[in-house]
C-alpha cells in the first residue's frame, strides 16, 4: 500500500533560506553535551533536508542529534509520517511538548535500508516518552496539537559516519 504524503513541513518548509549550508533553525546537539566527540550537520541538498555525520564512542559517547522549534496546534492529526532515505542504520524521530531545549522526549525509531526511499507512519502510541536515552515510568501519550519540538537522533551506539535524508513530514487523519 503507497502513501501519499501531503506535506504540514517539507523539505523547504524546513529549512530557512540561507546563503550559506548550515540550517540556522536547526540545532545540533550531540554526545559533546556529556563529553563525547561525534558530530552532527543539517544542511539543504535537492530540496530535501540532510542530517549527517560521525558518531564517536570515545570519551562514552554514541548519540548525534538535530532539532527544530515547530508549531502543530492548527493542525489536528493522528499520524505523522516521514519520507526518508537513509543508510541502512536506525534513526529515531523525536518529538517535545516544551520549548526547552533538554528534557524528556516522545521518540519513535525506526530501520533504514541503504539508499532506499521509505515512507513511516506512526501514531502517538507508537511513541516512548524518554529522558536521556532512558525509558520513563509514567508513559502519557503525545498530544500532537502540542508539539513544538520535532528532531532526528542516531543513538544506540551506531559508529561510524551516517547520513539521513528527509524530502517530507506530513502530520494527517
Amino acid at each position: 500500500m503507497k502513501t501519499h504524503l501531503v506535506p504540514l513541513l517539507s523539505a523547504g518548509m524546513l529549512l530557512a533560506p540561507s546563503d550559506v549550508d548550515a540550517i540556522p533553525n536547526w540545532y545540533s546537539v550531540n554526545d559533546s553535551v556529556m563529553g563525547g566527540l561525534s558530530t552532527s550537520q543539517v544542511y539543504e541538498k535537492n530540496n530535501h533536508l540532510v542530517f549527517a555525520g560521525t558518531v564517536s564512542l570515545e570519551n562514552n559517547g554514541g548519540f548525534a542529534s538535530v532539532r527544530t522549534i515547530i508549531n502543530t496546534e492548527n493542525e489536528p492529526s493522528k499520524q505523522i509520517a516521514l519520507r526518508v532515505k537513509g543508510d541502512g542504520k536506525t534513526y529515531q524521530l523525536r518529538l517535545r511538548t516544551n520549548q526547552y531545549m533538554d528534557g524528556p522526549a516522545y521518540a519513535v525509531s525506526f530501520d533504514t535500508q541503504k539508499d532506499q526511499w521509505q515512507v513511516f507512519t506512526f501514531s502517538p502510541s507508537d511513541f516512548i516518552l524518554t529522558f536521556r536515552g532512558r525509558e520513563l515510568e509514567q508513559q502519557p501519550t503525545i498530544n500532537f496539537l502540542k508539539i513544538s519540538q520535532l528532531g532526528f537522533m542516531i543513538a544506540k551506539k551506531q559508529q561510524g559516519e551516517f547520513k539521513l535524508e528527509i524530502s517530507e513530514i506530513a502530520f494527517s487523519g
